[in-house]
């Protein structure tokens, strides 16, 4: 039994037979060189996409997610009943002025991020704009990526009662997502651990100890005049 017998039988019984589905091309070139421009840095390379849902009484909102793809470190998720261009100049403003611009970012063809002033605006402040081929979604694999975790680990197991109440849930999400929650790509440690004191047999300089609270409170007896 072969492919060619079994296309034949196929044929005999009057079914269709199956085209052969041409391969996609891949990201990378023959010799070993990338088409897409990959992140090498922190800040090197954001990416942003939409993301949409529905609160309880069925009025849709959307959700503008911006990432480092170095880091995996959820910038922003900015939830609004309607997200235009203007809106995403507000946001970028504000993350540019926390985290620095970045040297390119990542989007896809749609039209808020491909307006006018947003590109202009950007190429005054000096980001190169990295625009997906359309219908291939795979090219921003960074942000769909999480787009898919954010709606498999919270959307899709909540309801949002009002739009208040989605904002403040989202936001406790991306949290946790930075902070606390492990990822795989980035040796299971969180995209920004909050910071901690290293053990003290590593330091430099010990440690300052803490204070005897009995000496605190003998000085504080001595300045106000009490026996020693």
């Amino acid at each position: 039994m072969n492919a060619k017998r079994v296309e034949r039988i196929w044929r005999r019984e009057g079914l269709k037979v199956p085209t052969k589905q041409p391969k996609k091309g891949r990201l990378w070139l023959n010799d070993g060189s990338c088409v897409r421009l990959r992140p090498y840095y922190r800040g090197h390379v954001w990416s942003y996409d939409f993301v949409a849902d529905r609160t309880h009484d069925g009025k849709a909102f959307r959700m503008l997610t911006v990432i480092d793809e170095y880091s995996r470190e959820c910038l922003a998720i900015h939830v609004q009943r309607q997200i235009k261009s203007d809106d995403i100049l507000a946001v970028l403003t504000e993350l540019f002025a926390k985290h620095r611009p970045p040297a390119h970012i990542r989007s896809d063809n749609g039209a808020e991020f491909t307006a006018t002033a947003v590109r202009d605006w950007l190429g005054r402040i000096g980001v190169k704009t990295l625009y997906i081929e359309p219908g291939s979604p795979w090219e921003n694999g960074y942000c769909e990526s999480f787009n898919g975790k954010l709606r498999d680990e919270l959307l899709n197991g909540e309801i949002f009662y009002t739009l208040k109440e989605a904002q403040i849930l989202i936001e406790n999400w991306r949290q946790h997502y930075n902070t606390i929650r492990p990822h795989s790509s980035i040796g299971y440690v969180p995209p920004a651990p909050p910071a901690i004191l290293p053990p003290a047999a590593t330091l430099l300089y010990p440690p300052p100890r803490p204070a005897n609270l009995g000496d605190h409170n003998r000085r504080n007896s001595n300045l106000a005049g009490g026996p020693p």
